[in-house]
């Protein structure tokens, strides 16, 4: 596939490493506060000196800083309940239903789908670990297999996850307050006025407009991988087995305390008991929130994995897909500083008003979103900088939030099927290369962007 390889070439001649993009758009925004939206009465040395004021506060707001680690709890949550036993068992029951290419691509991509709108650090591992494991199964029992396909398939979760329950945006408007936190110095009183405390999920992740839009999204990619499969030609397989789970023998008593089932067990129950006993209420009303879905995972992760031990030895290897997450998010931060007590939000948010009404603003966004996270491909970063342009363009033009803010989550995460970033954990996992899946994600891009449009474009 020409083009595919093209793009390929592009990416790894010209795009940089996330961090190095991050700091690039630090360095834009800054030049651009500068150009657009200094005062005249100010100096360009003050106004320079005011600005980067403005990006250090950012860096450093306390809000926003939980918000990232909340984010990163998510992904490592998500991980260790992947390596659990229980999870283990079940992607090998799946791989048994997987007879040719066809077939497991299908499989593989809708239950990466499925698992992802519950978590999308559940199901980028899930999906990673799925399509290593069929192809094991492949290589096992000598069923001929597009291998590249099979690994594509893994990903597609990730063009699912925004629209999800762990989705950054719909997470975070669903805190009291939060909105409104982020508008602030960005919004005048009257705008502020119409702001709401809290979007809950029967507005947003479980509005019925959204769960058809998904539910299409689920149906009309695996029917585009199942139909690739068919056409595909095998490819040469040759991997050794991949251990979910590893079995170490306690010597010491304090290892065997480590290694103790039954203190995981009580543990666990123990922060599952707290978790139906603080969030029963909050379920029954939607309100999921970020400390919701990690409490109950970590109780659930202990659980699963049955000692302290083995759910720590998860945590370290799910660690390091944190570690570029991490640092990138007070970059984000500090833009975000920038672009509120600059005016820039407003200024931007202007613009889309200009060229945009309110049946064309979620198109804009959605197109605008996907273009955004090529080079920010980070959900949460993403909602800090964009979020704020979004709801100030939709109040001004009367789109409803949850529309306009839904399709922020669209084309955030349709476009993860040409940046290749989150597909790292995949790679190392399936031993697969960039070049081997992106021809695929590329057309479970084309299909999803549809899906999306005439979602936006019907309800």
């Amino acid at each position: 596939m020409k083009l595919t390889s093209v793009i390929e070439n592009i990416f790894k001649k010209y795009l940089p490493s996330p961090f190095t993009i991050a700091i690039l758009l630090t360095l834009i925004t800054l030049v651009l506060a500068l150009v657009f939206t200094k005062p005249a009465s100010a100096s360009v040395g003050s106004y320079f000196i005011d600005v980067m004021q403005f990006w250090e506060e950012g860096v450093w707001t306390d809000g926003l800083l939980v918000f990232a680690y909340q984010m990163m709890l998510i992904l490592v949550l998500g991980h260790v309940l992947v390596l659990s036993k229980p999870v283990s068992r079940l992607i090998l029951k799946v791989t048994k239903y997987c007879t040719n290419t066809a077939s497991s691509a299908a499989i593989v991509s809708s239950t990466t789908m499925l698992v992802a709108f519950f978590n999308w650090g559940l199901g980028l591992i899930f999906g990673a670990l799925l399509a290593r494991k069929v192809a094991e199964h492949a290589q096992k029992n000598q069923i001929k297999l597009n291998y590249p396909i099979i690994g594509a398939a893994g990903y597609t979760g990730l063009m699912v996850w925004h629209g999800g329950i762990s989705g950054s945006a719909p997470i975070k408007i669903n805190e009291t307050g939060h909105i409104k936190s982020i508008m602030n110095t960005v919004s005048s009183e009257s705008v502020l006025a119409q702001i709401p405390e809290i979007i809950d999920y029967s507005q947003t992740v479980f509005s019925w407009w959204n769960l058809i839009v998904f539910f299409m999204v689920v149906v009309t990619v695996s029917a585009t991988f199942y139909f690739l499969g068919k056409k595909a030609a095998p490819t040469q397989i040759d991997l050794p087995e991949y251990a979910l789970h590893t079995n170490e023998k306690a010597v010491t008593k304090a290892e065997k305390l480590d290694s103790s089932k039954w203190l995981a067990i009580l543990f666990g129950v123990l922060i599952l008991i707290t978790f139906f006993t603080r969030y029963f209420e909050d379920i029954k009303e939607l309100k999921i929130t970020p400390n919701l879905i990690n409490f109950f995972m970590l109780g659930l992760g202990i659980l699963l994995h049955g000692s302290f031990k083995k759910f720590m030895n998860a945590v370290s290897e799910s660690i390091a897909d944190v570690s570029g997450i991490l640092i990138q998010f007070p970059l984000y931060f500090g833009i975000m500083g920038i672009m509120k007590s600059t005016g820039m939000v407003a200024l931007i948010s202007g613009f889309f008003v200009a060229v945009s009404n309110a049946e064309t603003l979620p198109i804009f966004t959605f197109f605008s979103a996907g273009l955004v996270n090529v080079f920010v491909p980070s959900g949460g970063g993403q909602w800090v900088v964009q979020g704020p342009v979004v709801v100030e363009s939709a109040l001004q033009l009367g789109v409803p939030l949850p529309k306009a803010i839904m399709a922020l989550a669209y084309g955030d995460q349709i476009t993860n099927m040409l940046q290749p970033f989150w597909a790292l954990p995949l790679l190392g996992i399936t031993k697969l290369k960039a070049k081997e899946i992106l021809p695929y994600t590329l057309i479970a891009m084309v299909v999803g962007s549809a899906v999306y449009l005439l979602g936006l474009l019907i309800f």
